[in-house]
């Protein structure tokens, strides 16, 4: 962890860099812990209960806005000179983003996003929400039906959706009576908190109605990421494995960082009991902070230590001299940490199991430690993010409004960061119906890379069966900071 210290010189050299505005950053970049002066002119409040006055309210959060963006934002030389501070906050947020299209803009932003509570921004980052705790896939009833249907994913211990008896592999074909279908089924699976599911059962390629039925009640709830961990006799080998669902280093509000502290002692064990293989489950981790995907990768690299890099940043032309003044090359870089539960040398390889859902901070495991690896992904293509962002909000308490724009682009050891539209798997596997238990060494994913450690390649795995089920979405997109690469500099002020 590093503290960066303003003086009273760096503090004038940066009033000439923000532009002696006065706003609180709050970043959350993977691996880092700093204080770094990001100040933002914040305009007077403006009171009359007329459309006058909301018009100079939206004047007064768009400026603010616009003033960040010009000088943190990784596309600032795309924002329009002259854009409209009369609009709504995020409706003017979204007008001056250099948004991405499959076509004529490849490689523009797919992720920047804002929220009219910074409060409720901080607190779901950290992975605390008002949620049932369960996630699913959403896919169609049958090609070309309107019909839909979730299955279940994974369901949190403790949580509300687990106390009513919910759990991996269910699938849901009605909410409160109704079927689910392409028009309704957004507002009957992400609206209100009170929902009594309808169960039904795959056969072949058709769901079969059934009439059980789970009520469940959303509830605020803290997600521990940390969500399984085994190890596995392999002949001669020991294989650990660990499911690790999104990179939070702790609770929300907490400082103790006790998710991290989770992951060393899960590695601790695998240390002391001789494991030679590893298996990381990241097939439905979205991202986070990159200080715990830097924790992580330290337990896992081989010959690997805190002068080693793991990953650098690249920021806008405008603020890069400015960083690079005042603290130093070392800004943009994130090393590996000195980590006694390392299992590297232990390792000649590792796998890593992947879906679309393996965003952002996960891509970043997968990019850093390749230099230093042999890193094989087993499942299916990665979502394809190497751009992180950081946390802004108003240190005055004036401004409610949070924002997540991306401010760099991440780099290896060896300079690659070639994954924009994704990691292809070394092994393609999918997840089929009925889904078998997260650890069960018969489930696809997990079966493929055991018997990848066994060599028994060629019969060994399950029979591959594709999902006939088309699949339009999933929960874990819109958990907070979904696919998010996340740096966190706290503190900031001038």
């Amino acid at each position: 962890m590093k503290q960066h210290v303003v003086n009273k010189a760096q503090r004038a050299t940066l009033n000439q860099v923000i532009g002696q505005h006065k706003s609180l950053l709050v970043v959350v970049l993977l691996g880092f812990i700093g204080s770094l002066s990001g100040c933002k002119k914040t305009t007077d409040d403006v009171t009359p209960q007329t459309t006058t006055a909301l018009v100079n309210e939206n004047t007064t959060v768009d400026s603010w806005i616009l003033a960040n963006m010009r000088d943190l934002y990784y596309w600032n030389d795309k924002i329009p000179a002259n854009p409209d501070t009369t609009l709504a906050p995020d409706v003017f947020f979204d007008s001056i983003l250099n948004k991405y299209n499959a076509t004529t803009n490849p490689t523009g932003d797919r992720f920047s996003w804002i929220e009219n509570d910074a409060n409720t921004l901080t607190a779901e980052l950290s992975g605390e929400s008002t949620t049932t705790g369960m996630n699913f896939n959403l896919y169609l009833r049958a090609s070309g039906s309107t019909g839909v249907i979730a299955q279940v994913l994974y369901v949190s211990p403790g949580s509300p959706a687990e106390k009513a008896g919910l759990k991996r592999g269910d699938v849901i074909t009605k909410v409160n009576g109704q079927l689910l279908n392409t028009t309704n089924y957004s507002d009957l699976l992400f609206t209100g908190t009170t929902f009594t599911y309808g169960l039904g059962t795959v056969s072949g390629n058709s769901i079969v109605d059934s009439d059980q039925t789970r009520s469940v009640t959303a509830t605020v709830f803290q997600e521990n990421p940390v969500f399984l961990d085994s190890i596995y006799t392999v002949g001669s080998k020991k294989v650990g494995y660990l499911v690790y669902n999104q990179f939070v280093p702790g609770a929300n509000g907490s400082k103790a960082n006790e998710y991290d502290a989770q992951v060393d002692a899960i590695f601790s064990k695998f240390k002391a009991q001789g494991v030679s293989e590893l298996v990381l489950d990241l097939r439905y981790n979205p991202g986070g902070y990159t200080s715990s995907s830097a924790n992580l990768a330290s337990l896992i690299g081989k010959g690997i230590n805190s002068s080693k890099l793991y990953f650098r940043e690249e920021w806008n032309s405008t603020i890069t001299p400015y960083l690079q003044q005042e603290y130093g090359s070392s800004f943009f870089l994130q090393n590996f940490l000195d980590k006694p539960q390392n299992i590297g040398n232990n390792l000649s390889r590792v796998f890593v199991l992947t879906t679309d859902q393996t965003a952002s901070a996960s891509e970043l495991i997968i990019n850093g430690l390749r230099p230093y690896m042999t890193v094989t992904t087993i499942g299916t293509t990665t979502y394809g993010k190497n751009v992180g962002s950081i946390t802004v909000t108003d240190e005055t308490g004036k401004i409610k409004w949070g924002m997540q724009p991306i401010v760099f682009k991440s780099y290896n050891n060896a300079g690659q960061s070639d994954y924009s539209t994704g990691f292809t798997p070394n092994i393609e596997v999918e997840e089929t119906m009925p889904l078998l238990p997260l650890g069960d060494t018969n489930e696809n994913l997990l079966n493929a890379a055991l018997n990848q450690i066994s060599g028994n390649t060629a019969g060994g795995r399950r029979a591959a069966v594709r999902n006939p089920f088309i699949q339009m979405g999933s929960s874990i997109q819109r958990k907070a900071g979904g696919q998010s690469m996340i740096r966190a500099i706290k503190n900031l002020k001038l």
